[in-house]
């Protein structure tokens, strides 16, 4: 046992040495690296800090940092909530997004509000979802940033980064409590049109019933791609829009509803204009009404509403009225709504137009009829002209005529030879 003594000092020694040289290193490493860093970006050579390193400290509640703005920056984070969001579920590091921060301290931002903070980090999202951040740029949000409002949101306005939740299942389809949260997330910056929608028939069956039939905000306006609503662009593209749950029989057959509201309304002279002008003039401004000037554009009701529901005669006079002034009561009788006619619904004009359908095909194939009648009656006609023609003997050639006879003395207006 006294010969192994030796030994085991040695070895006790070394790994004394080993283990303080692994203290300094987790003492002054962090330091050194802050240091060393010049603009605050990490030392690729470096492994990332894991986050149970980084949970150590932000997992305590309530911690904030006064900004120069006096506004309090929450740096706490619950573990369990960023453990159950996307990231936490994906296992990414916190430096994946906070990659100017390799230790502690942390290298102090550029920032002087919860804006500035939240600015700083804008660009952060692109790395991951390219796709999403390509499309962001095109949207009105962007350009309203870039002409200068910083408070047009950015990515981490809708999508809290430790909080957001899987939004999709694997077949694509959104989850109805991630759909239901939309109008409160666009609630934060359109609040009063938020207030106008939650009475909505669309908005009360969101809020209130989580109905997945129903329109949310981005069914009508997209989710990246933000277009300017008050462009002649979107309000030619707004009866498409409106006509992607209202021609599906699988959501309107539900609440006895017409499918046949595109067709009706491309039918007739109001739709006819701007169905022309959507494809070829995109941006031109025309006169004619669209889905949300009738029906309404975040305060839709049922159309048997007492109050705002154009089923309603006088409500769908008034409505008339703001295009047609002179609109007296009887001019709604002209409007069939979008149900195209049948026994049930507008009789007389159903059977009016089943007359004309068997009227007009009628005439023009008694017409049609006639004509080819008299081409064959005209050809046989001529063709029984022809062998007559043949058959008639050409005209002799004129008889010669006849010498003149010679003249005579006994034209007593001559004066003839020997009378005096």
């Amino acid at each position: 046992m006294r010969a192994y003594l030796p030994i085991i000092t040695r070895g006790l020694g070394l790994a004394a040495l080993v283990l303080a040289v692994l203290l300094l290193g987790i003492l002054t490493g962090p330091s050194s690296a802050v240091q060393a860093g010049t603009g605050g970006a990490p030392d690729p050579q470096n492994e990332p800090p894991p986050n149970a390193e980084c949970l150590a400290c932000h997992s305590q509640a309530g911690q904030y940092v006064t900004l120069s703005s006096g506004e309090l920056l929450l740096v706490s984070i619950a573990p369990q909530v960023y453990g159950g969001s996307v990231h936490g579920q994906q296992n990414m590091n916190c430096t994946d997004c906070h990659t100017d921060i390799s230790g502690y301290p942390h290298p102090e931002k550029p920032v002087d509000s919860l804006r500035d903070y939240t600015l700083f980090y804008k660009d952060a999202c692109a790395d991951c979802h390219q796709e999403q951040y390509q499309q962001v740029q095109d949207s009105i949000h962007t350009r309203e940033f870039n002409a200068g409002n910083v408070n047009a949101p950015v990515c981490s306005d809708c999508h809290d980064p430790h909080a957001q939740g899987q939004i999709r299942d694997e077949q694509g389809h959104m989850y109805l409590h991630e759909r239901a949260n939309i109008p409160q997330t666009c609630a934060q910056c359109h609040n009063e049109i938020f207030e106008v929608y939650a009475q909505s028939v669309h908005g009360s069956g969101i809020l209130d019933n989580n109905n997945p039939d129903v329109a949310t905000c981005t069914d009508c306006h997209g989710v990246h791609q933000i277009q300017d609503p008050t462009s002649e662009t979107f309000r030619l593209s707004s009866v498409d829009v409106c006509a992607n749950c209202h021609t599906n029989p699988n959501i309107m057959d539900k609440y006895g509803l017409s499918t046949a509201v595109l067709d009706t309304y491309v039918s007739d002279f109001h739709g006819t204009t701007v169905t022309l002008f959507e494809p070829t003039h995109p941006d031109a401004g025309v006169n004619e009404p669209v889905c949300f000037d009738c029906h309404g554009i975040h305060d839709i009701q049922r159309v048997d509403d007492p109050v705002k529901g154009i089923e309603v005669k006088q409500n769908m006079l008034a409505t008339c009225q703001r295009c047609h002034p002179d609109a007296t009561e009887n001019f709604p009788d002209s409007w069939l709504s979008h149900y195209i006619p049948s026994p049930e619904r507008a009789p007389l004009v159903y059977y009016v137009n089943l007359f004309y359908k068997f009227f007009i095909p009628g005439v023009l194939g008694a017409m049609a009829v006639f004509v080819v009648s008299d081409v064959r009656h005209r050809a046989a006609s001529s063709r029984r002209r022809a062998p007559e023609k043949d058959a008639t003997p050409e005209p002799a050639p004129p008889a010669d005529e006849p010498p003149a006879a010679p003249e005579t003395d006994d034209d007593p207006s001559t004066p003839g030879e020997g009378q005096s």
